[in-house]
């Protein structure tokens, strides 16, 4: 069993990690933001990273996710929006990064994203990830769903801040 004084030296010695939240943010969700505003306050320093995968179809460019989540997480001080186009455990490394954070809203999401994590660890055993569920109000905010619904006109708003639900009206002329 842990003593009260052990977690709290945990959690002290966390203060001064680097952390990661790496993702596609296509479109960056409240979801999104909730998970960088509480680790935000976990940890001293947040890098929220922005996949850039050329395999894969986005709706917004990497400089209009870069924007986006520029423009909402500049009221957080230790938060750094970054571009990544290899590794993320590699990533992790060049930036003496500790963890990688990781929201999780459902069990499907958590074997997914455990599956990742084992992976990582494989490649880089120095390099921990944290599980963050989504609080239940996000439970339901889902990028490709947040997209599906703008393109046919609905309301996203509880979904997205509203630079995020003028960017996707543009996109899709409603």
């Amino acid at each position: 069993m842990i003593k009260a004084s052990q977690f709290v030296s945990f959690v002290t010695d966390l203060s001064a990690w680097k952390a990661i939240f790496a993702g596609s943010f296509d479109p960056p969700t409240y979801g999104h933001l909730d998970i960088i505003e509480r680790t935000s306050e976990i940890f001293d320093s947040i890098d929220v990273v922005i996949a850039v995968n050329p395999n894969k179809k986005y709706l917004f460019s990497d400089d209009e996710r870069y924007s986006m989540l520029c423009e909402l997480v500049k009221n957080y001080k230790n938060v750094q929006v970054h571009t990544c186009n290899e590794l993320i455990v590699n990533y992790a490394e060049k930036v003496g990064a500790k963890v990688l954070i990781r929201g999780v809203r459902t069990t499907n999401d958590f074997g997914y994203e455990f599956e990742i994590s084992q992976m990582n660890q494989s490649i880089n055993p120095k390099i921990e990830t944290m599980f963050f569920p989504t609080k239940g109000k996000y439970a339901i905010v889902r990028s490709s769903s947040i997209k599906e619904l703008a393109m046919f006109g609905g309301d996203i708003s509880k979904m997205v801040p509203k630079l995020v639900e003028d960017a996707l009206k543009e996109k899709f002329n409603k």
